[in-house]
């Protein structure tokens, strides 16, 4: 990975943790999703924004039980970022990101955003 990518990972998460103190302000502004309006059901990503909202009030435990996947991608996109920059300003070399997954990473991405989407609807996000 760049020291340019490191970086902009790391202010891009920086910000939204810096911010996340007004993320609040914004729960008013949402709109609702348009696949749920027209057939009922949760989309595949119905949730993320709500997810981050959640996490942004430090509401983890209520970020993981109504939207998992979003939850747990929003951290490991802070967590990774912030830690890239770290390493990345202490001088430590990152190693590169995979330009294809294998194709068990990407049975193990689809069927991950299925089951989240199986439990949106299950539980009626």
């Amino acid at each position: 990975m760049s020291r340019q990518v490191a970086f902009l990972w790391g202010g891009v998460a920086a910000a939204l943790v810096i911010i996340s103190p007004w993320a609040s302000g914004f729960t008013g502004e949402l709109w609702a999703c348009t696949f749920k309006s027209w057939t009922g059901y949760a989309c595949p990503t119905c949730g993320t924004t709500r997810a981050a909202l959640l996490l942004a009030d430090l509401d983890v435990a209520s970020a993981l039980s109504l939207y998992p996947l979003p939850a747990v991608g929003w951290m490991l996109f802070l967590g990774g970022g912030l830690t890239a920059a770290t390493l990345t300003l202490a001088g430590h070399t990152l190693p590169a990101v995979p330009t294809r997954l294998t194709l068990t990473g990407r049975v193990a991405v689809v069927s991950a955003i299925f089951m989240n989407w199986a439990y949106s609807i299950a539980t009626g996000v």
